[in-house]
This record gives structure tokens, sequence and C-alpha cells, in this order.
């Protein structure tokens, strides 16, 4: 059965994301920021993950209702103080959505031996519809430079994509310093 046959308020998650899932430790724990209606929250929980499924609105985590593994946490991650400082992840998900003054916080969230999966609008998807404001859209390159030496790359793509819509798109996965390398990649 299909997430989306198991849930259908809740999107399919990224393909991206569903791709270097077999990084995430089994069990492992996982913060999905931004989460909107949790679509990765339920991938990952369903999955023996338990996640801590940020976003600063309440009516997008009552989605979630009391779902096994979960633990919704409504914050302003953009106007209030990082709400998790000192915690680490096995896994920080974050799609569709961008906040540079974040970047360093998400970054020390990933476990020494965690992964890092990111993807989200770049520029040139202005070309395409929103976003469109060039705070909300990657420069070339700047996933890249944001993970710096902190994390090792396992996999990085920036360009068009078809989609349900033509989009500008960076994505990038990315381990902690402490996981055995090579990282296996997925089929």
């Amino acid at each position: 059965m299909s997430q989306r046959a198991a849930h259908p308020h809740i999107d399919a998650p990224s393909p991206w994301v569903v791709r270097f899932a077999p990084l995430v430790a089994n069990n492992g724990r996982v913060l999905d920021v931004a989460c909107g209606q949790g679509r990765h929250s339920v991938f990952f929980a369903a999955r023996g993950c338990h996640v801590i499924a940020v976003d600063r609105a309440a009516s997008a985590l009552a989605a979630l209702g009391d779902r096994a593994r979960i633990t919704p946490l409504e914050a302003d991650i953009e106007g209030a103080p990082w709400p998790l400082p000192g915690k680490r992840f096995d896994a920080v998900i974050v799609t569709n959505y961008l906040h540079r003054a974040l970047l360093r916080h998400l970054i020390a969230a990933v476990a020494d031996d965690g992964v890092l999966l990111y993807e989200t609008f770049a520029r040139g998807n202005e070309a395409y519809g929103k976003p469109s404001n060039p705070d909300f859209l990657l420069a070339p390159g700047e996933l890249l430079t944001a993970v710096g030496d902190r994390l090792t790359v396992v996999a990085f793509e920036q360009g068009m994509v078809a989609a349900a819509r033509p989009a500008v798109v960076q994505r990038i996965a990315a381990v902690g310093a402490a996981r055995a390398w090579p990282a296996p990649l997925p089929a």
C-alpha cells in the first residue's frame, strides 16, 4: 500500500528522500524540519524511526494526529531561538523550505554518524512559479558550501526537474564524519 493510500490526507514522500532513506539508521532519531502535514515524518515512522516533526503551523501538525513514533513540535524556527539546542539526530530531513539562518543549526543537529537529506528550490525557479523570491531560492552550489567540510557529501544535484510542474531544485545527501566510508549508495 502506498503512503498516499495509507494516509490519504498526506502527500507521498519526496523521491530524493526515499532514495536515500536507507542511509538512516533503523529505529533512528529523525528531525523533520518545516514538516507541513508530515509526509516524511509518516514515512520514517513507518520505517521504525522516532521522529520529531517541527512546524510553526499547529493546523499542519494536527494532520499527524497521535501517530506512534511521531512527536509534533510547534515552533517558530524563524522568529524564535532554535528549539532543539544541542540535540543530535540520526537524520535531519528538510524539503521545500529555506531559511538560511538555520543552516548551521541543521548541520549541527546531524549526529556524527547521521545523515542530512535536504531538497529545496534554487535560482531559476522563478521562471516556473513560486517560490520566486531570491530569499527562498538557493544559489548555485549553496548547499555544498553550507555543508563544507562538516559533513561528507554522498550525492548532490542541482537543476531543473519535471514533476507536477517544472521546478529548479538543489538536493544533497550528506553524512557525518563518523559514518563508515564509503557509504553504500542506494540502487
